[in-house]
């Protein structure tokens, strides 16, 4: 995996490029610099623990054969008040729509990723307790 970020050359912004050809643009805010034109890096380090397990959920539940219409990860994290500001506290709320989903195959599927899939997420349970609740909805 690569990537490359460069800075914009004025303020606090950056464009990392993805080795996928992608690419992110970043900010910082006003007080430090930046112009807030867009996410900081933290938030996408947050981001990408959301899109990283709500993959894994909604694939585990696939596999599974559950017919899933949607999966929505509300993420909440608290961070130390002092350099280096890790996140020490993070909680993964998550909405599941699907027809007829059993609420233990929810459960299973995101304990299989906070334990053994979200890369993302273990990596950041070094520093942080990490909470996770759900939510099942049914669709028609």
């Amino acid at each position: 995996m690569e990537c490359k970020v460069k800075w914009a050359g004025s303020g606090m912004s950056f464009l990392a490029e993805t080795g996928s050809n992608h690419a992110i643009p970043m900010d910082g805010p006003p007080e430090s610099g930046g112009q807030n034109l867009a996410p900081r890096p933290m938030e996408l380090l947050l981001a990408g623990a959301g899109g990283c397990t709500a993959f894994d959920v909604v694939s585990i539940l696939k596999k599974g054969r559950h017919v899933v219409t949607g999966c929505e990860v509300s993420l909440t994290a608290e961070r130390a008040e002092t350099a280096p500001r890790v996140f020490t506290r993070i909680h993964f709320h998550f909405r599941v729509t699907g027809k007829s989903l059993k609420p233990e195959a929810v459960a299973r599927a995101i304990e299989l990723s906070k334990t053994k899939y979200c890369s993302a997420s273990i990596m950041l349970g070094a520093t942080a307790v990490m909470t996770h609740d759900f939510e099942v909805i049914e669709t028609d």
